[in-house]
C-alpha cells in the first residue's frame, strides 16, 4: 500500500513539512509506503478551462511540461492521499490551490481517478485560517469522490516556528487518531485487517 503526502508548503523545513515527515515515519512503521511531493517545487499555471482533458477523456492536462500530469498519475496510483498546507491569508497556499483546481477539472471531466481513495487533511497556521484551509481541502477530496478520514480533534495545528506544532496538544491528539484511523481504514480497504 502506498500513500502520497502532498505538501502545500513553500518551506522544505517548517511545521507542515516536519509534520509530514513524522507522518511518513509513523505510516511506514505500520507497513505503509509513503512518498512526499512538494508542490512548490513546480511552477503551475492556473487552469484555463480549455477542456482538453474532457475532449480527450483521459484526464490529462494539455500542459505536459510542468510535472502536473506526473503528480496526478501518482495520486491515481496511490491507495491514499494526505494533503497538508499552511494557511496563508486565510486559505490553503496558492500553488497548492492552483494544482488542486487543475486536478479537479481533469478528474471530473476525465477518469474520476481518485474515486474511492482514502484521504485526510492537515493544516497549520499561526493564529487563524487553518480551519478554512482544512475545509477547502476536505471539500476538494469530497468533490473528487474520495473517502475522508476524520479525527476526534481536527488535525488543525496552531504553530509559528517549527517544531512548535508539537505544543498544540489537541491537534497532536488528532494527529495520533489520524495515524491510527488512516492505517486501519487502508488495511480494511485492502482486505487485510
Amino acid at each position: 500500500m502506498k500513500v502520497i503526502l502532498l505538501n502545500g508548503s513553500p518551506r522544505v523545513i517548517g511545521n507542515t513539512s516536519n509534520i509530514l515527515g513524522d507522518l511518513a515515519d509513523d505510516l511506514e512503521r505500520e507497513g505503509i509506503e509513503t512518498e512526499q511531493i512538494q508542490v512548490y517545487a513546480h511552477s503551475f499555471e492556473p487552469c484555463n478551462d480549455c477542456r482538453t482533458c474532457e475532449m480527450r477523456g483521459d484526464g490529462r492536462c494539455a500542459d505536459e511540461a510542468d510535472g502536473f500530469n506526473e503528480i496526478l498519475d501518482k495520486l491515481r496510483a496511490a491507495d491514499g492521499i494526505i494533503i497538508a498546507s499552511p494557511a496563508y491569508a486565510g486559505s490553503a497556499t496558492g500553488v497548492l490551490r492552483i494544482f488542486l483546481e487543475r486536478a479537479a477539472l481533469c478528474l471530473e471531466k476525465g477518469d474520476r481517478g481518485l474515486r474511492g481513495k482514502l484521504g485526510a487533511v492537515i493544516t497549520v497556521s499561526e493564529h487563524d485560517g487553518a480551519e478554512t484551509a482544512y475545509m477547502q481541502l476536505v471539500q476538494w477530496m469530497l468533490r473528487c469522490e474520495m473517502m475522508v478520514v476524520g479525527t476526534g480533534h481536527l488535525t488543525v495545528f496552531r504553530a509559528l516556528n517549527s517544531p512548535a506544532y508539537e505544543d498544540d496538544t489537541l491537534a497532536m491528539k488528532g494527529y495520533k487518531c489520524l495515524v491510527e484511523s488512516f492505517t486501519e481504514a487502508l488495511y480494511r480497504l485492502a482486505g487485510s485487517e
